[in-house]
């Protein structure tokens, strides 16, 4: 029984990791094409960077807290038990979220002040320096 209920938290805590990170990454897409200046390539390139952050964070947080906690010896405990760590296999993936999101609306930000300085035109003449009185 043990080894069904090891392999069914490994199932249920992969498919749950890779549903939500095709997810937000499909629907994240145009909020990075949005932040990189419509940089497709760029956008692309840190998506999937992110998503592969995603996948070694959750995965990795699931296998370790696999062999965390009792050994269940009723099918009862099983339940109880791999709903739990299901359950914090859930937390972590939405903390990761938004973590990802809160670092994404901080670069928009940031590129948002990089690529939209004010620029002077060069009709603009320069601001006019006083005089000081000579001595």
């Amino acid at each position: 029984m043990l080894t069904y209920y090891y392999i069914a938290y490994i199932a249920i805590s992969t498919v749950l990791t890779i549903w939500v990170a095709h997810s937000l990454s499909t629907r994240g897409r145009t909020f990075l094409v949005h932040f990189m200046d419509e940089k497709e390539e760029l956008a692309d390139s840190v998506n999937h960077l992110l998503v592969v952050g995603f996948y070694l964070l959750n995965l990795g947080y699931a296998m370790v807290a696999l062999s965390y906690g009792r050994k269940p010896a009723t099918l009862d405990q099983a339940i109880e038990d791999l709903s739990f760590k299901v359950g914090l296999v859930l937390m972590v993936l939405g903390a990761t979220h938004f973590f990802n999101m809160s670092m994404i609306a901080k670069l928009g930000k940031h590129l948002d002040a990089m690529l939209h300085r004010p620029t002077t035109t060069p009709d603009a003449a320069p601001a006019a320096i006083p005089a000081t009185a000579a001595t």
